[in-house]
């Protein structure tokens, strides 16, 4: 199956005090994606799922977008929503929680 975007959201575990994506709210962010793509009927064409540490966990929680493979940091649940209505159907990055890599 081929996605239009995949939205990778990082759930790794680290043990304190390392900052970790999974203790920030990682899988809460992967259901609230997956949720809202849903509702929007997209899930066919974007995905959403967990992923192991994308080496970005002192920003997180941290997800990327490919196929742009544009980084997003410090990503709330309250974001969700904006990032999938600007970015993933609209193709303009949420510059203010885009990460400079």
């Amino acid at each position: 199956m081929k996605f239009k975007k995949h939205v990778f959201i990082c759930t790794n575990q680290k043990e304190a005090p390392k900052k970790s994506c999974g203790e920030a709210n990682g899988m809460a962010l992967v259901e609230e994606f997956k949720k809202e793509l849903k509702e929007r009927g997209l899930q066919i064409e974007i995905r959403a799922q967990r992923a192991g540490c994308l080496d970005a966990c002192a920003f997180g929680p941290s997800l990327v977008v490919y196929p742009e493979g544009v980084y997003y940091g410090n990503v709330q649940l309250t974001d969700v929503k904006e990032i999938v209505e600007e970015h993933l159907i609209a193709d303009r990055p949420v510059q203010r929680l885009v990460l400079p890599f």
